[in-house]
């Protein structure tokens, strides 16, 4: 046995054991996550939305999640079902119904492990909060972290790197990255991570085997590799739409390689495509996910009216106070608009004292023909005109704006509220608070890694660290780049949880410059300082991934926080 055969049977081993004690602790804090209050297993509104739906989908047969995020608790006004992460809007037998705004493809699979469940032990989740969530996390996390794992040793092991590097690199997948954290709660960020890292494995295996033949390219595969590529890649979307730039590329990568690739990749491409909308349609009668559903919908008619009065005086803009009746010739000419025949209620919501603005929300009842209710939904607005005011009366198109709702943009409280200033947001997305680079500080090496992988190595490891490059910019751009609501780091959660999924394609790209630094003493110590402060980070995180980071923790107990 050669020498390097031992060396590389021993690092194996010892990666293996990284593999398994990550899951073991992984599992032990599934075995023990409970909710603030302790009368679930549910972490925060963002994985409690999605355990509403799963539970309605075994338990109820529907979408909507009316039913559960009712259900009183043992504490006086305490709903541990209900969430923030919901939307409203009517459903498919014409009445107003709540609904998960996150996407529907996962909670769907998710419902499929909780039927075998109950089937099984005949357990309900509304009944048991806190075992059966914990036992579908059990069955769901740990093969999900596993993939990612391994598939990240296959790939560190094809890395031409030293054998402190390729260790080193497995450590911090398994306990030096902000991937870990999020394995003891049910969230689409792991799950995105996994399967990039799949897809990562697949290229690099087919792309090794092409190159390492010595009588030329032999490796012809047909179908399997280029097919589970396509489906991994674009299982990744289904989890992180941004990853729809990296899965472009993944398509771009394989069929460089290989022409064939395009068919079989694309085909299973599209079956992921069909379940992401063929289920969002069936939970919502809509081609479109909720997070499209935020603004005013198409214009149906235009009304012409000077005069308009109100019952009572309209409550503060934005208040959560009954609406207020809507009188006068405008409601007149409603009743008698031929787009909402038979209007029984038009209810004014909210003024703003600059502008005449006036918003109205419409819900018309009336019988469908089988004696049922059913409810549609208006916007009407005023704006000024130079000889009369003008109404405009357009379909209800914001599932966000609800009675109660926490998405109001006025009513947006803390992180949600959004960082005004651009630049604050850039840095404390890199080295403040939420910092990529301060989080997690071996990514310090990620751009130098770009600009050494661009320029060294086969051709085909030079156009995927190109393409890993062009689409972390991409990524980070775009969301700097959002409007200064939707500029909140993520909500509150332990990092910039919206790049996890990278997290794979950085280690790859940082493990030649790991072993580079590691053929001196200090290189070393530096590595192992980086390493050890990404542990660190992990550390502080493993109770629950829905907090703000240790940075923010800290600077509010020195104060620094206003």
């Amino acid at each position: 046995m050669r020498k390097y055969d031992v060396v590389r049977g021993e690092r194996r081993r010892a990666q293996l054991v990284m593999v398994v004690a990550v899951l073991a602790l992984v599992a032990g804090r599934i075995c023990e996550v409970t909710s603030r209050e302790g009368d679930t297993a549910f972490c925060s509104a963002n994985d409690r939305s999605r355990w509403c739906t799963i539970a309605s989908l075994v338990e109820h047969g529907t979408y909507a999640i009316d039913d559960v995020i009712s259900i009183q608790g043992d504490q006086p006004n305490r709903r541990p079902w209900d969430s923030i992460d919901k939307v409203r809007h009517v459903g498919a037998d014409g009445q107003l119904h709540f609904y998960s705004s996150k996407p529907t493809l996962l909670p769907t699979m998710v419902a499929g492990i909780y039927y075998v469940v109950n089937k099984m032990s005949g357990l309900k989740m509304t009944e048991h909060p806190i075992y059966v969530p914990r036992l579908i996390l059990l069955l769901l996390n740990l093969p999900v972290l596993a993939v990612l794992l391994l598939s990240m040793l296959a790939s560190i092991e094809m890395v031409g790197a030293s054998d402190f590097a390729r260790r080193l690199a497995m450590a911090a997948i398994c306990f030096g990255t902000m991937t870990t954290p999020f394995a003891i709660s049910l969230n689409n960020h792991l799950i995105a991570a996994s399967a990039t890292s799949l897809t990562l494995m697949i290229y690099l295996f087919v792309s090794e085997r092409r190159r390492d033949d010595i009588l030329g390219p032999v490796f012809h595969p047909r179908v399997l590799p280029w097919a589970a590529a396509g489906l991994s890649a674009a299982f990744a979307v289904a989890n992180e739409l941004p990853a729809l730039s990296m899965f472009v590329l993944w398509l771009g990568l394989f069929t460089a390689m290989v022409r064939r690739s395009f068919l079989p990749f694309m085909m299973a491409s599209l079956t992921v495509a069909i379940g992401v909308f063929g289920t969002n349609w069936v939970a919502h009668q809509s081609w479109a996910t909720p997070y499209a559903h935020r603004g005013i919908g198409e214009a149906i008619e235009t009304l012409v009216v000077n005069e308009v009065s109100l019952e009572s005086d309209l409550p503060p803009w934005g208040s959560d106070a009954p609406y207020q009746r809507l009188q006068g010739p405008l409601r007149e000419q409603l009743n008698q608009s031929e787009s909402i025949d038979n209007t029984d209620t038009v209810d004014a919501r909210r003024l703003r004292s600059s502008g005449y603005e006036l918003i109205v929300r419409q819900d018309r009842q009336q019988t469908d023909g089988t004696g049922s209710s059913v409810t549609s939904q208006f916007h009407l607005a005023e704006s000024a005109d130079a000889d009369a005011i003008r109404w405009t009366l357009s379909q209800w198109n914001d599932w966000y704006d609800y009675p109660g709702s926490h998405w109001r943009k006025e009513t947006r409280p803390g992180v949600d509220a959004g960082e005004p200033n651009r630049m604050r947001y850039v840095f404390h997305a890199t080295f403040g608070y939420y910092g990529l680079f301060s989080l997690t500080p071996l990514w310090i090496l990620v751009p130098i890694g770009w600009a050494t992988g661009i320029r060294h190595g086969p051709a085909e490891t030079r156009r995927l660290v190109a393409a890993i490059a062009i689409t972390s910019v991409v990524v980070f751009a775009f969301y700097i780049a959002r409007p200064e609501i939707d500029r909140n780091y993520g909500g509150v959660s332990v990092c910039l949880r919206w790049m996890i999924w990278l997290a794979p394609l950085w280690l790859f790209c940082i493990v030649d410059e790991m072993s580079a630094l590691a053929e001196s003493r200090a290189g070393r110590a530096i590595l192992l300082v980086l390493f050890a402060l990404g542990v660190f980070s992990v550390a502080t995180s493993l109770d629950t991934p829905w907090q703000s980071p240790w940075p923010m923790r800290f600077a509010s107990f020195l104060g620094w926080l206003g």
